[in-house]
């Protein structure tokens, strides 16, 4: 039996870190959007005498820590071979949410062909996500989909998730090399900046939820931070002459909205550049192909 899915990827703009014992609750708050840009996966299952996961992404045969987990969890004892074959639209370890991207297409694929619920393939994520240190609150966003608000941490129902209804066209630039969002996550330092800054907007953000007030927020909390790089201020800087851009967390990135062409050709000085919009309708499954 097999199944494809895809899921979006997701930008945090801000963020505050939220540790608990109990995971579904654990994670981050903050405010962000998910992208049409994704991780698409097609995911084949048979019987077999244990549980075996082989992963290929974007042509080659990997490690795939995230999927491997997260589908663990989400299968348990069960005796099959899984073969999951996974396509990126964006770079990994840039901020864009590629490993919860990769996983919970994986494990909606894998949930739709066992009869499986949904909510147990975003849980077997969220889980996967914290244990491997490669995010926080993509996941619980993901849940929600579109440009949110993440008052409380954790997976909804545990987690509290307010969705702002605009849908605007982003810029997406890679201006610097792969931030491992598990080793940032470990400064202590680096955690208390965070978390003051991000406490503080998740606040102002609910009072005024908008896209132009996410940016604003998004920016002066890189800026108040110190998060940010030369390079990753720098195109900050010179996309404000067409709108308004901010580092992705926790990435050498940037995101824009504004005039998109403008922002295209300024951006494009300093990196790849992507453009695309906002995904409001969050994980699905694909019909197969033909």
């Amino acid at each position: 039996m097999s199944a494809r899915a895809f899921c979006p990827g997701h930008i945090t703009g801000f963020f505050e870190i939220c540790r608990m014992d109990n995971l579904l609750a654990s994670g981050s708050r903050g405010g962000g959007l998910c992208t049409s840009l994704g991780a698409l996966s097609e995911v084949s299952i048979e019987k077999a005498d244990r549980l075996e996961i082989d992963v290929s992404i974007d042509g080659e045969p990997r490690e795939a820590e995230v999927t491997r987990a997260a589908l663990g969890h989400l299968l348990g004892d069960e005796q099959l071979h899984v073969n999951v074959i996974t396509e990126l639209d964006l770079p990994e370890s840039q901020g864009f949410g590629m490993s919860a991207a990769g996983a919970l297409s994986a494990c909606i694929a894998a949930s739709h062909s066992l009869g499986i619920s949904r909510q147990n393939a975003f849980e077997a994520t969220h889980f996967a996500e914290i244990e491997c240190g490669a995010g926080l609150g993509d996941v619980p966003a993901i849940h929600r989909a579109g440009v949110t608000i993440r008052e409380s941490p954790g997976l909804p129902p545990a987690g509290k998730i307010h969705r702002i209804e605009e849908a605007p066209e982003v810029v997406l630039a890679v201006v610097g090399p792969p931030i491992k969002t598990s080793d940032m996550l470990k400064d202590v330092e680096l955690a208390q900046r965070i978390n003051r800054g991000g406490a503080e907007r998740v606040s102002q953000l609910l009072s005024r939820p908008t896209v132009d007030e996410l940016m604003r927020l998004a920016s002066s909390f890189t800026l108040e931070t110190d998060l940010a790089s030369e390079r990753v201020i720098a195109a900050m800087d010179a996309a404000s002459a067409a709108g308004v851009a901010s580092m992705v967390m926790l990435g050498n990135s940037v995101f824009a909205i504004g005039r998109m062409e403008k922002l295209v050709d300024i951006l494009s000085a300093f990196g790849e550049v992507k453009s695309c919009s906002v995904d409001s309708a969050g994980a699905r499954v694909l019909p197969n192909q033909t």
